[in-house]
């Protein structure tokens, strides 16, 4: 099994309880962002350090207009995140991927000491599994986070 065919696999695994189908990894970005299209041919994003996993387009076209956006695309590639976790931490190595140590949903800052390293793989999983038992919680809700050794 490939490296796109394994997260395909993952996306399904950690996320489908979103209601969709992934079949194509279309983008990634440095911090483990990716972009997929389900088998209803749309076009969804995931967003590990926002916990977040969203439609963006509803076809090939609007895709496509969305890749035409400053906006989008400044907020895609996020480069001034990406040159400092260079600086800090160094470059990624294969199956790595930069990431906020604490989520940007539970606190966590866009800043040096909140960035790490981790499995794409792992970030995806964590991100879906998270995002799954947080998201009945109303913003600004108070949760007490146990993490397993």
């Amino acid at each position: 099994m490939d490296n796109k065919e394994n997260m395909i696999t993952e996306i399904n695994k950690a996320w489908n309880w979103k209601g969709f189908n992934a079949n194509e990894v279309i983008l990634t970005n440095d911090f483990g962002n990716v972009i997929f299209k389900t088998d209803n041919n749309e076009y969804w994003r995931i967003c590990p350090e926002e916990i977040s996993c969203e439609k963006i387009a509803k076809s090939e076209l609007e895709f496509d207009r969305l890749l035409t956006d400053t906006e989008f695309i400044e907020d895609w590639q996020m480069l001034a995140l990406i040159k400092i976790a260079k600086s800090e931490i160094g470059e990624l190595e294969v199956g790595q991927k930069y990431c906020l140590k604490i989520p940007a949903v539970l606190g966590g800052e866009y800043e040096k000491s909140n960035i790490g390293k981790i499995s794409f793989i792992e970030l995806i999983s964590f991100s879906g599994d998270l995002g799954f038992t947080i998201k009945d919680l109303k913003d600004g809700q108070k949760i007490e986070l146990k993490t397993r050794d």
